[in-house]
């Protein structure tokens, strides 16, 4: 179960010049931006990164609305951004056992970053239905291997609720509302 008092959020890489030659990139976009929504309206803190910006541009408009004052992006020229010292100084900062990650490409900076940080000692779900690769196999079997490294797989709608725990809660309006049929 996700416990949102242990719980963070990853944000990677969901970057201008990127997003166009994902595979489903647009809904890859709308999953992303809900995931976040409801991770601020949980309360979660919510790390960003992106890869060399200069190039792949900085994270694309959406989701950086949806992130708000969130939006302190770590940039990085490693796959994995277990591999920068501010992105893991923040990420210690942070205090939290449990980190949910989403992004591009699932294949690369995705799975890197996801299997280091379970290598670290964290516990990281995937957010499948909010990560995506420029072809739909790398993005398959990139999911299949995180499974085998011990990477929990989600959705958007099942993290969220299960952090919920509860109709009974001051959220659960806020967080119905962001999940409702796009």
């Amino acid at each position: 179960m996700l416990d949102r008092n242990h719980t963070m959020l990853v944000v990677v890489d969901v970057q201008e010049r990127m997003m166009p030659v994902i595979h489903q990139g647009d809904q890859v976009i709308q999953e992303v931006v809900r995931l976040v929504k409801g991770c601020r309206a949980l309360g979660l803190p919510i790390l960003v990164t992106e890869q060399y910006p200069q190039g792949l541009g900085a994270t694309v408009p959406e989701v950086k609305e949806a992130l708000g004052e969130w939006y302190r992006p770590v940039e990085k020229m490693t796959f994995s951004a277990e591999g920068n010292l501010r992105f893991m100084q923040q990420l210690e900062a942070a205090g939290k056992s449990k980190v949910l990650v989403c992004g591009v490409e699932t294949h690369i900076c995705v799975y890197q970053t996801a299997r280091d940080l379970r290598n670290f000692g964290h516990d990281v779900d995937v957010v499948a239905d909010a990560v995506s690769s420029r072809r739909e196999a790398s993005h398959t079997i990139a999911l299949q291997r995180l499974t085998r490294h011990g990477v929990e797989l989600t959705t958007v709608e099942l993290a969220l609720f299960d952090m919920l725990e509860s109709a009974d809660t001051k959220e659960f309006k806020t967080i119905s509302a962001i999940v409702k049929p796009l």
